[in-house]
């Protein structure tokens, strides 16, 4: 694929000496034309990714080096990326984690970082309550055995009345307690912040410890930030307290549960499963030893992704990056 092409696809025309916005998440020419429209009705110059596919890395920087405004999904923005970008005034990450991000350089460099907290919790809360479902009820390999020509019929669980415990009290886990409680769970919320106590009933929660979450909880769900003090989190000493079928859900990010100590206690059978939506690596090595697990379920990376969320975050990254070049 050549740079000519990209451009072409994705209105990549030069209007004088307008402000550039590149956009590289592919949702936008699905779900966003009217905000494309929206902001060159500012008179800025819009350039989005209109591929299918994502940008490489090579390509990317090439796109970059003269944007004054970049909407960004998983894409590396380190250092190294903004010191090639002189003009960058303002980086909005299509979604909310922001680890693909140098925050530190950002702030050197003055360049305002915006998030769009919210447009895809509801999404997100909703895909890992599939999940709970899905390996509750043996779905996954229901569907594949009969896709096979097999008839096995696996006995499943019922989520009613199990403890559902929510380590990241943000809107996600908010709404995911909302659903599960409408599923008759018992729901134990902590956060590394204090949870108010009328939060807590409006969402159905009962505040709890982390420690006692890990021993207690028959479901335990991650919602946290990907940080220094949260990588790793869940590894070895977690898993040895945690039920014997217990499974564990992530839908944060890849790095807060060590990956070694998940295979052991899979393997070993410390616990029953685990649910991911992300990985440290993505997408995994064919090799990956998790992925050979039978208790090991992984989606790649979707749990944000519906068509009501994507137009949400269209929606809220064009605000974010109109304010920061034009004020309104």
């Amino acid at each position: 694929m050549d740079l000519f092409s990209l451009q072409t696809d994705g209105g990549w025309e030069k209007e004088g000496a307008n402000m550039k916005v590149l956009i590289t998440p592919r949702g936008f020419a699905n779900y966003g034309l009217d905000q494309v429209e929206r902001m060159k009705s500012k008179g800025l110059d819009v350039h989005y990714n209109a591929t299918g596919k994502a940008y490489t890395h090579e390509e990317f920087k090439a796109l970059a080096k003269d944007a004054d405004a970049i909407i960004v999904g998983v894409d590396k923005m380190d250092k190294e990326m903004m010191e090639g970008c002189p003009n960058l005034k303002a980086v909005c990450k299509f979604g909310v984690g922001t680890d693909n991000i140098d925050l530190d350089y950002a702030k050197e460099r003055n360049i305002h970082v915006g998030r769009c907290v919210g447009s895809n919790s509801r999404s997100v809360a909703e895909h890992v309550l599939s999940m709970m479902f899905m390996e509750a009820k043996n779905l996954y390999t229901s569907v594949r055995d009969v896709k096979q020509h097999g008839w096995n019929k696996p006995t499943g669980r019922e989520i009613y009345g199990k403890k559902l415990g929510i380590i990241g009290f943000g809107m996600i886990g908010k709404y995911l307690a909302e659903y599960a409680y409408g599923c008759g769970m018992e729901i134990y919320a902590y956060d590394a912040f204090a949870i108010a106590e009328e939060t807590a009933r409006q969402y159905h929660a009962q505040i709890s410890t982390l420690e006692d979450i890990l021993t207690d909880c028959d479901y335990i769900s991650l919602h946290v930030p990907l940080l220094d003090s949260t990588r790793n989190m869940i590894s070895t000493e977690e898993f040895k307290k945690m039920k014997k079928d217990a499974c564990l859900l992530n839908a944060a990010r890849g790095g807060i549960v060590d990956e070694e100590a998940l295979y052991e206690a899979l393997k070993n059978q410390e616990i029953r499963s685990a649910c991911f939506d992300v990985y440290s690596s993505e997408p995994p090595r064919e090799d990956d030893k998790l992925l050979a697990l039978d208790n090991f379920l992984l989606t790649p990376h979707t749990a944000a992704r519906s068509m009501e969320s994507e137009q949400r975050t269209c929606a809220m990254s064009t605000d974010i990056i109109l304010e920061q070049l034009t004020g309104n």
